[in-house]
């Protein structure tokens, strides 16, 4: 089990990592989330004993990372797959690491044979592709056979077979009673995956639940009607469900969006209006949905949507309109991070350059 307590880690007047406490339990599949700049490669190497907290302490299995004897049989990791000496064949970089850790020979070819590099085991790594060089750092993570392992990206890269393969195999590790912790950006894989969800922002913990309780809290359940293609009975639909205290939305492609009423009320509803149902289906939101509703406010780089740009016609492009910059919110708690940050002001644009007659005479005698 990882276990961290009041875990802080600051570099310089910058807070990284701020109090954090979470545990991920063996036998399940932990996802580890957050935006860009929350902390989580942070949290990681401190999990790792790569960087030392500035306080709080994080354990694995009750000891330090740096404590365990052995480590490498322990623990395994993917941080970056490109730590790989280039020159080196796949077979002999998991061969050099085998024998600091004490590990026999024959472990190189099964973890090869595992993650199915065994044809190109001989090959110098520097010729790998993204995906076979995941592939590698996978092998060298499960080298030691160990009980705890932390993925970073694991399926950056890979195609679809390869994400399904790693899916099956994070599943596989946790149901043999290992402590599994993933930190991914890909929300539709990890909602596929994950078990349990910790979810940071700003470095401080966000969520500490699972899956499913994650997206019942961060998000609302609604119901999809449609009706017959008549605006009357529509209307007539949407006041008697309004009435009946529901919240009521039209969606793009005629149909309605409902809240706060129960399917059965709903046909209920209907029925006593005399209005026909073609469609009465629950919706329950996706894992990224949630995910984005709880992260909105611990973004710190967010992409501007200047008004009116999107698809036009062919060969009529969307000017372009700068927007005001974005003002992030302070999210940490008064005093934890100090004052909140002023407001970006819009700078004025540079002067345009003077024109140069020399360049002009050029021009015009060429």
């Amino acid at each position: 089990m990882i276990e961290a307590r009041g875990l802080t880690k600051t570099y310089g007047a910058k807070t990284a990592v701020y109090n954090l406490s979470f545990q991920v339990r063996p036998g399940s599949v932990t996802g580890f989330l957050g935006p860009n700049g929350a902390g989580k490669s942070t949290t990681i190497r401190m999990v790792l004993g790569l960087d030392a907290p500035t306080s709080g302490t994080v354990t694995i299995a009750g000891r330090p990372y740096r404590q365990l004897p052995n480590a490498p049989r322990q623990v395994g990791a993917l941080l970056d797959a490109k730590a790989v000496h280039g020159g080196r064949s796949a077979r002999h970089h998991l061969l050099c690491l085998a024998q600091l850790s004490g590990i026999p020979k024959s472990r190189v070819d099964e973890v090869l044979a595992l993650v199915g590099l065994q044809e190109v085991a001989g090959k110098r790594s520097k010729g790998f592709s993204l995906g076979m060089g995941q592939r590698l750092g996978i092998a060298a993570a499960l080298l030691g056979d160990p009980q705890v392992l932390l993925f970073d990206e694991p399926v950056n890269g890979l195609d679809p077979e390869g994400i399904h393969w790693v899916r099956n195999l994070m599943k596989r590790l946790a149901a043999e009673g290992r402590t599994v912790f993933v930190s991914s950006h890909l929300m539709s894989e990890m909602a596929l995956t994950a078990d349990h969800l910790i979810v940071i922002g700003r470095g401080q913990l966000l969520a500490d639940m699972s899956v499913k309780e994650f997206i019942a809290r961060n998000s609302t359940a609604y119901a999809k009607v449609r009706t017959p293609d008549d605006a009357e009975q529509r209307e007539k639909l949407t006041a008697a469900l309004a009435e009946a205290g529901a919240g009521v939305q039209p969606e793009p492609d005629g149909a309605l969006r409902v809240t706060g009423l129960e399917l059965p009320r709903i046909s209920d509803v209907a029925h006593g209006t005399g209005v026909r149902l073609w469609e009465l289906s629950p919706h329950q939101a996706s894992l990224e949905e949630a995910y984005m509703q709880l992260t909105q406010g611990a973004v710190d780089y967010r992409s501007a949507q200047p008004p009116g740009w999107g698809y036009g016609q062919p060969g009529q492009p969307q000017p372009y309109a700068p927007q005001q910059p974005y003002a992030p919110q302070q999210f940490a708690p008064p005093g934890s991070f100090g004052p909140p940050p002023a407001a970006a002001q819009p700078q004025p644009a540079p002067p345009a350059p003077a024109a140069d007659p020399t360049a002009a005479r050029e021009t015009e005698d060429r």
